[in-house]
């Protein structure tokens, strides 16, 4: 028997004829359902983020307190005149989400900073000298969810590049 077209559907006439699946196939589709619950289940009460799929992101499946202040990271270059340039959102190829991911390793390894320097510069020339590049977390005060204006910054780590240096190191 041939390809089937649309066209050969057309001109048969509807049934009520109900196709089942064998045993054997219900069976199956069964026992890969009951594992997939299973697995979903139990990663809901013990996994974590990294058991994903099966384990929930904890971001999204719990809900924070509305006055818990709000953390958000960021990367910056200084100038000789204190001006913050800023190097995360995209700046020197690193999209937030991935900056942050890798904030342990740069406070633990804080020359690399000096390489997001250099990449910026390399990125803009036209830049000013940067002195230091430094991670600064600032915590977003909130009350009933709503911002109240004030903050704090912690800085997690300074990294000191060579004074007035055009070339970021």
């Amino acid at each position: 028997m041939g390809p089937v077209s649309d066209r050969d559907t057309i001109d048969q006439a509807p049934t009520d004829e109900v196709v089942e699946l064998p045993a054997k196939a219900r069976l199956i589709r069964l026992v890969i359902g009951a594992a997939i619950l299973a697995l979903t289940l139990s990663g809901t009460v013990f996994g974590d983020d990294y058991a994903f799929p099966f384990g929930p992101p904890r971001m999204y499946a719990t809900r924070a307190d509305p006055d818990t202040p709000v953390s958000s990271t960021r990367v910056v270059a200084l100038t000789d005149a204190g001006e913050e340039v800023p190097l995360s959102g995209g700046e020197v190829g690193l999209r937030r989400a991935e900056f942050e991911g890798q904030v342990p390793r740069l406070v633990d390894n804080p020359e690399l900073l000096g390489l997001l320097a250099e990449n910026y510069l390399i990125n803009h020339p036209e830049s000013v000298p940067l002195v230091a590049v430094a991670i600064i977390v600032r915590r977003l005060e909130l009350r009933d969810g709503q911002p109240t204006g004030a903050y704090d910054d912690d800085v997690l780590v300074t990294y000191p590049l060579a004074a007035g240096s055009e070339d970021g190191a």
